[in-house]
């Protein structure tokens, strides 16, 4: 078995212990948002995912269906856009990273190694827990 399939057959045994039928369009979404770099909106998935034959309906549930059964994570940033990424081995779908979001062009990159130091989490403490971290800013590319 070549490294696709075994990689396909994966994906599949893995909505399947999700509890939900290993669909094509589901098998499609899971795979795309596995090997994506940066969360992405239902838009760019459907996009993406439109010349395969699916409809942007069908791929929409499938993202809500994936992160409702803890397969994927789905994040607003503050600009009222949902956007769904992985969940990583060794996390729960409940788990969180920081975001770094570009304000000049939108684009969207993880930070899964960005770690608060050990006076940051005292004084977040004081307030209560930290749940998500997201910076804002100018891009690489866009400065």
């Amino acid at each position: 078995m070549g490294t696709s399939s075994a990689k396909a057959k994966s994906i599949q045994d893995d909505i399947r212990a999700a509890g939900l039928r290993a669909t094509p369009s589901r098998v499609a979404t899971l795979r795309m948002l596995r090997q994506a770099i940066f969360p992405m909106t239902h838009a760019d998935v459907a996009d993406e995912l439109d010349e395969a034959g699916f409809d942007r309906a069908t791929i929409f549930r499938n993202l809500i269906d994936l992160t409702d059964v803890g397969l994927l994570r789905r994040t607003e940033l503050g600009d009222h856009v949902y956007r769904f990424e992985r969940v990583r081995p060794g996390e729960t779908a409940t788990d969180s990273h920081p975001h770094f979001l570009c304000t000049a062009c939108g684009t969207v990159s993880c930070l899964a190694n960005l770690q608060l130091t050990t006076s940051s989490l005292r004084e977040s403490d004081k307030v209560g827990e930290v749940a998500e971290i997201l910076l804002r800013g100018i891009c690489n590319d866009c400065k």
